[in-house]
């Protein structure tokens, strides 16, 4: 299994974990219908897609960084920022975390960062996607952020 494959199911067996804590904790365990649906939210969705959009971004800079193109270095160090605070932000969304909020507001300003510097290659369609990802998520924590 690739490293990139490992980290989406981790990433993705945490955030069900966590909204399964969060829904036994918003419903006392019982109420199955809520269950189901809880942890799920447009930040925590828009937050998901982010890292996986800036995974596939990271991956076509690093092939380019390999063959000894330089021009894509600091789009690869933002997505893998981004990754990491966007991996965060889907969590603390997945809990309803009362620090979402102000979380949000500094995912935000990563997300805009990171659309920035890979808006500078949109000619390179995973940069592309990965700046459209990032300007989402960035309108999403907008809407919640302290």
């Amino acid at each position: 299994m690739e490293r990139r494959e490992l980290l989406k199911a981790a990433t993705g067996l945490a955030l069900a974990g966590a909204a399964a804590a969060a829904a036994a904790e918003q419903t006392g365990g019982h109420d199955a219908e809520h269950h189901h649906h809880a942890g799920s939210s447009p930040l925590g969705d828009s937050a998901i897609h982010c890292v996986h959009m800036a995974e596939l971004c990271q991956a076509h800079c690093f092939d380019l960084l390999a063959k000894g193109n330089q021009a894509l270095a600091a789009c690869a160090r933002s997505v893998t920022g981004l990754e990491a605070v966007c991996h965060a932000l889907a969590v603390l969304a997945a809990q309803n975390s009362p620090h979402l909020a102000h979380y949000a507001a500094v995912a935000g300003d990563v997300c805009k960062g990171c659309e920035d510097e890979c808006r500078k290659h949109v000619e390179h369609p995973p940069c592309k996607a990965c700046a459209d990802a990032c300007a989402a998520c960035a309108q999403e924590c907008a809407k919640i952020a302290a």
